[in-house]
């Protein structure tokens, strides 16, 4: 075989939201791209800030002598202390510019965490659903993924965790507010999770790390606050991008936090800058980094989003879907009304309405809705999902 066994087995298990993705390329090449409905990929379809635009006119037309060059390993140090300024304003704790490290989005930032904290056969904990993207990450670092479920309402389910962690737990990931499923993690559930992990820590004497994904954590509606899980444990790591809060999917900047308590600290913070280099990622894009030094308290239209959500959420709610209301991000996360979920995703092919299959979030039995696209598109889907919910029986 000319890749190994584990990649070709891994390919079988591919993402099923660039397969759908792809689909809705072949739709829309027949149909026309506004008779498809592909709610399959998170690329937001709004434009970056103003604030964006207007520091990247200014940086071109007064560029900085060297600013294309190699940096520190860890980053500009005026970007990282950007970061810092906000985190210690929203938290209260000190950070500092030497607990960041900027990184090629969250994606590369997870992966220099991991490689960082595990040894082979290291437990990672991850809630389910989740993205399936973790998995693979794990397995780069020669860690195991180990699922827990959520409950009815996707919220931690604190029994399953405990009952889950062993000797082996390196860490546990949490993503809220959360791809798939759009809910918010409250201050009460992250406090439990806290004690539970700083407990069980002790209790077998090692440390147990929480690992935050937060690439939506400025996606929240409904006037609702996004708590800090620097918190509820000091063991608490940061991992985000600016690829939805700023929409810059395409340019890969994000970056890792730490605890400024953090058990070995000092150390962990050595790890990470040593993991960025040797993974290849070596440091985040330049100009990038320069941009968004500026931009830490700017975000994208919160509205338009939460305009999308309710457009589309009470449409199928009233068709018969059931679903669990989003508090944030860009998704909804309906139970299918077939049992397999992948039928039902061929079955709304047909109506030209592209969604992935919870299978592919590893839960079968729902379906993920991606609604960061032209609320054109939405209103445009909106017969097709009510010829579909009759087709079901739903009506």
């Amino acid at each position: 075989m000319t890749i190994s066994k584990k990649i070709a087995g891994f390919l079988s298990q591919a993402s099923w939201i660039r397969k759908m993705f792809e689909e809705g390329e072949r739709l829309r090449a027949i149909y026309g791209a506004d008779k498809v409905y592909d709610f399959t990929l998170g690329n937001p379809d709004v434009e970056p800030p103003a604030a964006f635009k207007e520091e990247l006119r200014k940086l071109a037309a007064n560029p900085i002598p060297g600013m294309h060059r190699y940096m520190s390993n860890a980053g500009y140090e005026e970007t990282r202390r950007a970061v810092a300024e906000v985190l210690a304003e929203e938290t209260g704790l000190p950070f500092r510019a030497r607990h960041v490290v900027m990184t090629v989005g969250a994606g590369g930032g997870l992966n220099v965490v991991l490689k960082t904290l595990l040894d082979q056969g290291d437990e990672v904990i991850v809630l389910v659903p989740y993205f399936v993207e973790y998995r693979f990450y794990v397995d780069n670092h020669g860690g195991v993924i180990k699922e827990v479920p959520t409950g009815p309402d996707f919220q931690p389910d604190l029994a399953a965790l405990e009952k889950a962690i062993t000797s082996r737990t390196k860490a546990v990931i949490i993503n809220s507010p959360n791809n798939p499923t759009g809910v918010v993690y409250g201050a009460g559930c992250l406090a439990e999770l806290g004690k539970l992990l700083d407990k069980k820590g002790e209790e077998l004497g090692t440390t147990i790390y929480l690992i935050s994904d937060e690439p939506y954590a400025k996606i929240i509606y409904d006037g609702i606050e996004l708590p800090s899980v620097f918190h509820f444990t000091r063991n608490s790591i940061v991992v985000t991008s600016h690829s939805k809060d700023l929409a810059l999917p395409g340019e890969r900047i994000g970056y890792t936090a730490v605890h400024p308590e953090i058990s070995e600290g000092d150390l962990l913070l050595e790890g990470l800058v040593f993991c960025n280099r040797t993974l290849g990622f070596v440091n985040a894009p330049a100009l990038m980094q320069r941009l968004v030094a500026k931009l830490q308290r700017e975000k994208v239209d919160i509205a338009a989003y939460q305009e999308k959500r309710d457009l589309l959420y009470n449409h199928l709610v009233s068709l018969g879907f059931e679903m669990v209301k989003p508090q944030g991000a860009f998704y909804l996360f309906p139970r299918s009304p077939l049992p397999d979920d992948l039928e039902f995703a061929r079955l709304a092919q047909k109506h030209n309405i592209l969604v992935v299959p919870g299978s592919g979030f590893g839960l079968p039995g729902y379906f993920r809705i991606s609604y960061c696209i032209s609320k054109q598109i939405i209103l445009n889907s909106l017969p097709a999902w009510t010829q579909l919910a009759r087709e079901l029986g739903l009506l």
